[in-house]
């Protein structure tokens, strides 16, 4: 983990404690916020970390903003509010579960996740609750880029991953034995909630409606000047290809980046009232996902 400061142009205040990931769906969305091109929004003081670090930071209380998974949400939602925007959801972006041929035995074998609080983990359990009666057996953590590797090695059976690995694990030679959000998607009808931008309740409605639109705002400068954020990306894309970026930044920053909507909350209910019918979650009070 590593960790930066950026002091905006236009806004002169204390600066806004955040944390996000390295990858490039987050460092495209906020390049425009964190180098001071967002008129009126407040310097930020960024820390790149994993989602599995920025999780442990929201149950501890640690930063004014992050981006977590939905999955720890049921934890953190006393303190921290939802933001409408910044984060990622979307279709055709799911988790994957993948072996090293067909026929693997879940129910005997050793699966690697990424983290036992991250949405893909949930995401895995409720496809397992369906279509596994034996049930799944050993789950191990590994950080999520050791977790290809392991598979291919035969030190575990199967790997749950995310992210950039949908376009990469045929280098591994892996075969994709199950797709989280395909199974998601057909049993819902509703988007893959993937990753939240959460933010403090003790900075105030002003401040979260304000802190929201300079994520929206943030995301929409991406958009409208790709190429503005291509250094940022490249920075710290952890040596990954370049046409892999785009194809991450492609994936994951849609409508749903800009506005949860009416869709986007949908999923993000459906996912946790799911997961606490399972026993994965505690449940999450009806109004707790509104924001102020």
């Amino acid at each position: 983990m590593s960790a930066t400061s950026t002091t905006s142009t236009t806004n002169t205040a204390e600066p806004l404690a955040i944390a996000y990931s390295p990858c490039p769906n987050d460092t495209f969305v906020f390049d425009a916020w964190a180098h001071g091109r967002v008129p009126g929004a407040p310097a930020l003081d960024v820390t790149f970390a994993d989602i599995d670090v920025t999780n442990g930071m929201a149950e501890r209380g640690e930063l004014d903003v992050l981006k977590v998974s939905y999955a720890v949400l049921p934890w953190v939602l006393e303190e921290y509010a939802l933001l409408p925007c910044g984060g990622a959801l979307g279709r055709g972006c799911g988790p994957l579960v993948l072996t090293r041929g067909p026929g693997t035995d879940l129910s005997a074998g050793t699966v690697a996740v990424p983290s036992e609080r991250s949405t893909a983990y949930l995401l895995f359990r409720l496809w397992a609750a369906d279509v596994l009666p034996d049930g799944v057996g050993k789950v191990v953590v590994l950080p999520f880029n050791e977790i290809m590797p392991a598979v291919r090695d035969g030190r575990v059976d199967a790997g749950l991953v995310i992210h950039e690995a949908r376009f990469t694990y045929q280098d591994y030679g892996l075969h994709c034995l199950a797709d989280m959000g395909e199974h998601w998607e057909s049993t819902t009808g509703l988007p893959i909630p993937l990753g939240a931008i959460i933010a403090k309740r003790s900075l105030g409605a002003e401040k979260l409606r304000a802190l929201a639109e300079s994520a929206r705002t943030s995301v929409r400068m991406a958009w409208d000047d790709p190429e503005a954020s291509r250094p940022y990306v490249r920075a710290h894309a952890q040596e990954l290809d370049p046409a892999v970026a785009d194809q991450h930044i492609g994936l994951y920053v849609n409508e749903f980046t800009a506005d949860l909507g009416d869709a986007g909350y949908a999923a993000v209910r459906g996912l946790l009232t799911r997961a606490a019918a399972e026993g994965l979650v505690p449940p999450v009070p009806a109004d707790a996902l509104r924001f102020p």
